[in-house]
This record gives structure tokens, sequence and C-alpha cells, in this order.
């Protein structure tokens, strides 16, 4: 394959130098490149759901350059034009796809699962997928193929059947919406705080987010400048309909349920567990016939987040079965009442392929305090605005009490949240100063902050109290039985201090970080985790290796530390 005259090279011209002829002669060819070579990092691979985010396979080739007529004459391959071609036979006769600016190329276990599926491979089957990759120098040639490689696979089942809820660092929340004919359509109930931000991930490893359309988060977009999602102010339970065909989702913010029949009274949300209760008191065993209802506001494209503009409607629930599903009108739903006395009647909507209606004997257990509550605003001059990323851990569910080190840095105080990315939730100033007083819930006032450095909070959201001491030496103590303080050194982050410690005896009882010389304050904790020592339940920090030298890492702020052999 040849091109003729120089005229028809301007492309390429800058890229060769040449003198200007203007006899027959010195006409200039650009012959076709020569065939490259593809490796593949991996011979044979099994595929699971468990791993789909790590890379599992990479690819890499090489194009020679291309060459022309003249032997003293180059061209890169800048010009060219490659595609990565996968198959589920050797002679290449259906292939799959894909263009290529690089030389090389890296699949995650998500995205080559979702290729074994588009080239015909059967889960939980061992495959081969042959690749090559296809070079063109210009857009009439004919391509010059690699050498084909081919990988064994065996894929997992892609479950289309799920649309998982992702936070808005698109890290898994343990939600999902439901579509029983896995066609795209999702349905469910979530519970939602108010503005909370969010994604959608497929089956295949899709994922969905807002278009960016400013004010309006309900149309879906897979693109890469895609935004988060974000619900409307009310917290509380939604009723989700997301369908990526149309490309829309919706939520029907549901207050509260109207319960009718032979058990009557107040249903409670359980946001974090995504069901409704009530408490009642049962005069008989047996079974018992109730009706379901809601009325809400429905929120969508053409609503937005405006409460105001949010269309009034309704729902009902029906029984199929054990399930309940939804109906235009209440159906009756029967369940069983075990024992006289105290019950609570669960509407568990969690599991949005199977809700269910039930009772159960007693009442509740009270759930464990939060093992983390959060400070958004505490280091807003440093971090560029409000986030969750500063939190205290508990140290005592008792008096759900929590502690921790923060590097405050705040132009407009803090708050304390108890729930990540819940903005509705949160403690602020009853009374008191920057370094002690009392706590007040959706207090209209923000805590104030101290003078900007590091200090040690502790919080009681059982007592409503919270206090702030200036951390400034830190120490350790205990190693080799030895409990002289020994100060670390501070590093160029906040929080962070390092220590050499030489290890030449044994350590029987752990060892502490101290905060100061009074040993008022001190950690404790284990498995890389720093817990704060306000109770005699919070144990000393073990050791159990072996003797040398070891650098001691400690990162106040993130509440962890490291031990590592030198």
């Amino acid at each position: 394959m040849k091109t003729i005259i120089r005229n028809s090279l301007l492309g390429l011209l800058s890229l060769l130098t040449v003198t200007a002829c203007e006899k027959d002669e010195d006409k200039l060819y650009l012959n076709s490149i020569e065939p490259g070579q593809l490796i593949a990092s991996e011979e044979s691979i099994v595929l699971t759901q468990d791993h789909s985010d790590e890379i599992v396979l990479s690819l890499a080739w090489s194009t020679d350059n291309l060459v022309v007529s003249d032997p003293n004459l180059t061209a890169t391959g800048g010009q060219l034009t490659m595609s990565l071609e996968a198959s589920a036979d050797e002679n290449f006769s259906s292939v799959v796809e894909t263009s290529e600016t690089s030389y090389s190329k890296a699949y995650t276990g998500a995205t080559l699962n979702a290729l074994a599926q588009s080239v015909g491979a059967q889960p939980d089957v061992a495959s081969n997928i042959y690749f090559r990759l296809a070079a063109r120098s210009g857009a009439n040639m004919e391509p010059v193929y690699t050498n084909a490689v081919a990988v064994s696979v065996t894929p997992y089942l892609i479950d289309m059947s799920r649309l998982f809820v992702l936070d808005s660092s698109q890290m898994p929340t343990g939600m999902s919406l439901y579509s029983p004919l896995s066609d795209g359509h999702y349905e469910g109930f979530m519970g939602a705080t108010g503005w909370y931000n969010f994604y959608l991930q497929e089956g295949d490893g899709t994922i969905w987010g807002a278009a960016p359309i400013d004010g309006n988060p309900f149309t879906l977009s897979e693109a890469e400048n895609k935004w988060n999602c974000w619900f409307p102010t009310p917290a509380g339970c939604y009723y989700v309909v997301a369908d990526v065909n149309e490309l829309y989702w919706t939520a029907l913010s549901l207050p509260a349920l109207t319960l009718e029949g032979d058990i009557t009274g107040e249903l409670v949300f359980d946001r974090p567990n995504n069901r409704w209760t009530l408490l009642f008191q049962a005069t008989e065993t047996g079974t018992a016939t109730i009706r379901l209802s809601a009325n809400g506001s429905l929120y969508d494209s053409n609503s937005a987040t405006d409460d105001a503009a949010a269309r009034p409607t309704s729902i009902a629930f029906a029984q199929e079965g054990d399930a309940l599903v939804l109906t235009d009108q209440p159906g009756d739903i029967t369940v069983d009442i075990p024992a006289t006395g105290d019950c609570t009647l669960i509407i568990d909507l969690s599991d949005n392929a199977h809700w269910t209606a039930t009772v159960q004997a007693g009442s509740q257990e009270e759930e464990e305090a939060a093992p983390l509550i959060f400070l958004p605003g505490v280091d807003d001059l440093s971090s560029g605005g409000w986030n969750f990323d500063n939190y205290l851990r508990i140290y005592d569910n008792a008096t759900q009490a929590y502690a921790g080190v923060a590097n405050v840095n705040s132009e407009w105080g803090y708050q304390i949240a108890i729930e990540r990315d819940n903005w509705n939730d949160f403690y602020a100033l009853g009374e008191g100063d920057a370094y002690a007083g009392t706590l007040l819930f959706k207090s209209s006032s923000n805590l104030p902050a101290p003078t900007p450095g590091l200090y040690l909070m502790n919080v009681s959201l059982s007592a409503l109290t919270y206090s702030l001491t200036p951390v400034q030496t830190v120490y350790y103590s205990g190693f080799n039985d030895n409990w002289d303080l020994h100060a670390l050194a501070a590093t160029d982050t906040p929080g962070v201090y390092t220590a050499t410690v030489d290890i030449t005896g044994e350590t029987p009882w752990g060892f502490q970080i101290v905060l100061d010389e009074a040993w008022v304050h001190t950690l404790g904790g284990g498995d890389g985790i720093l817990l704060y020592q306000g109770t005699d339940g919070v144990p000393n920090i073990p050791f159990s290796g072996e003797p040398g030298t070891y650098l001691l890492t400690v990162d106040l702020v993130q509440a962890t530390y490291t031990l590592t052999l030198q």
C-alpha cells in the first residue's frame, strides 16, 4: 500500500526533513507500518466479584514507525490510529473493538468480566479471549495486526438485577435498588439524609451519576464529567425509581406510613436499617390483619429539589405470599403475633427484592452507639470546605463518649455530626466557649473554634458535653516494661509523630501514647487503631514482636499507629 505525490502528505510534512523537489523522480511514498508485538501480563485469570475493582490484566504493545520511500527519512507513529480487538475465537470472526491512544491497557476485574460477557464467554467456565492490536497509518489504509495473545478467563455471573448505591466517594454503601426483569429499570426504598450525595453502579460496573445540569440532579449520566446525584432536603424514607435506559431517577419522600387494622399506632422509620417499626401491646396471640399506605411528595426532573414543586403522590401495600408488594389500593396483610405483651411490628424494606411485614415478641434491642462521630467545619481553612474527613472514635458505649485529636483551623466554627454525609442530624453549641461547654441537638450556633492547633476533643452525647485540651508534646511509654516518658518527634504533617524504639526485652503490659506529662490523657487500642483511655475498658496497645529496632509512627488525627521493624 502506498500513497502518491508529496501534496497528499501534507499532514506528514512537519514530521519529515526534506528539501523541496520539482521533478517526478523526487516523489515520496509512505509505506505501511510493520507489525508490532502484543504481550499480556497473565495467561489465566479466574474473576470474582470481591476483586472486581482490582487490576487483573495488563496488555502492552509496540508498533514500528511509519516507513517512507527514502531510507534517509522517517515518519513517526504519531499518525497511527490504533484499536484493540478482542474475540472468542482465534480467527477474530467477531470482535469487540476499542480505540486506543496509548501503548498499554489495564483491565479491572469488572471491566474484564464485562468484556468476557460481550464476547460470549459463559459464567464460571474458563474460556480463551484472544486479543490483537490493529494499527492503521491512514483512514483508508488496511490495518496491520500485531500477534494475537490468548488469555484464559473464567468470568463470574453479572447480576443486572441490582443497582448498587455508592457514596459520594464511589464506595459501596450496602444499599441497592432492584430490577426483577434485569432490564435497566430499578426500584426500591432507601433511607436517606437530607441532601445525601450518591452514585449508582450496575452489575457490569457501569457507574451512573447526575448529568452536569445546574440545579437538577434527576437526569442520569455515565459520562466522565458526571456529578453525584443528591436527594432533596427532607430526610427519611424514599421510594426511588432509576431507569438507566430513559436516563432518569425519581425520589418519593414518605414522611409517614398509615397503619390500619388489628394493630394501630404510629410507625417510626429506622433509617439506618431501612425499616418501619411499632412497639405495641398484644392482648392475644394468633393472626392479625393490617393495611399500609402512605402519602408522599415526588421529586423528579420537573420539580428538581424544590419542595414546593414536588408532586403529591400516594402508594399502598398488599401481600403476595410472604412478601409485600406495591398496589394502587391497600390490601389485607396478615402477620403472626407470637406472644402477648410487648411486641414489635416490623415493616422491613431493606431488601428491595423482598419486603416483609412481621411481628417479633418483645421490644427491639437497643443498638450500640455509632463507632464514629464527625466534625464538619473543624478544619475548613485548611481543607477548603466543610467535610466529614475528621472524626472521633467511641471509647465508652454506656455514656456515648467519643474522643480523638483534631487539627483545628476553623473560620466559622464547627458541628458534631452523628453520621457521615448527614447534614441534618448534628449537635452544636448549647452553652460554653471554645474549650468546654454543653451541646444542643440542631443548635443554630456552631461550636466556637479555639486558636488553630492540635486539640484532644472529648465529647459525650449522653451528657451533652464537650471539652478541648491542647496537644503539645507527645510521648510513648511501656516498651521493655519501661514506663518512663519518651518524646516522639513531630513531622511536617500535623498530628503525625515518629520515634525509633529499641526493643530489647519483654513488653508484658503493652504500651501507651501519652499526651501530657501528668498522664491525664493517654491512648491505647490495638490492631493499628488508637483509642482514648477514658475508661478502664480501653486496653494498652499490645506488643509481641521480636527484639529489634522499630519505627513507631503515630497519626493522632486519623487515630492510627504503625510499628515497622527496621
